[in-house]
């Protein structure tokens, strides 16, 4: 019986490269995110092993539905990548937008923990592996970084769920790259990593063999 992967902010970039990689793999998808045009595309892409719900990652009655329907589209979820973040359009404490600071800390921190509180009862029945998407910007200090911050958060909580879901056999690891070819730059990276060098690296964690525990993956562009 094939695995099924749950991801967050599935409809491109990383998560949409994380979706394919693993359907190449052999896994289902349940593909989450906002863009319900993107989600829709790409579920037709990858045809029947794909669910796409639409939904908001800071909003737990999303998603709890879109586990549910994964659940009874595929049987249970044997991994969950909480992928979905963004950038300030205006970065710093002072010159930032306030609304966007709370908009960004919003989604880049309360919706990695409701992901979690979504997804963990399921992945408590597989003794499943639950990937945070982290940063090379939370492991160093960047000056005036608010989004930098959010990321030191995915790095602590990544560190204290995997205690705690090693109780009962589980796994929790984080991905930490550096510059990513994807629209979170407006000129992009095309000469940095690829959305695709991170789904590698996912796809590595959540396949470990069960007596390891892969707790962080660090990827750096090599120019």
């Amino acid at each position: 019986m094939a695995r099924t992967l749950f991801i967050t902010g599935a409809s491109s970039g990383i998560g949409a490269a994380t979706a394919k990689a693993a359907a190449k793999a052999g896994w289902n998808v349940a593909l989450f995110a906002r863009s319900a045009g993107k989600l829709a595309d790409l579920s037709q892409e990858l045809g029947r092993e794909a669910l796409a719900t639409a939904g908001d990652a800071t909003r737990i009655d999303d998603l709890q539905a879109a586990v549910a329907q994964a659940v009874d589209r595929f049987g249970g979820i044997d991994a969950a990548f909480a992928n979905a973040g963004r950038g300030l359009s205006k970065p710093g404490t002072e010159a930032g937008d306030l609304d966007d600071i709370r908009g960004m800390i919003d989604l880049n921190v309360m919706g990695v923990v409701l992901t979690a509180r979504a997804v963990l009862p399921e992945l408590r029945k597989t003794k499943g592996t639950l990937v945070l998407t982290g940063s090379a910007a939370g492991r160093s200090h960047i000056a005036g970084s608010i989004y930098g911050a959010t990321k030191w958060f995915v790095h602590g909580y990544a560190g204290n769920l995997a205690a705690e879901m090693r109780e009962w056999g589980g796994r929790c690891s984080v991905v930490a790259p550096g510059m990513v070819n994807t629209n979170f730059f407006d000129d992009g990276a095309p000469d940095k990593l690829q959305p695709e060098d991170v789904a590698e690296a996912v796809l590595h964690m959540i396949t470990a063999p069960p007596h390891t525990a892969i707790r962080e993956t660090f990827l750096m562009p090599q120019n």
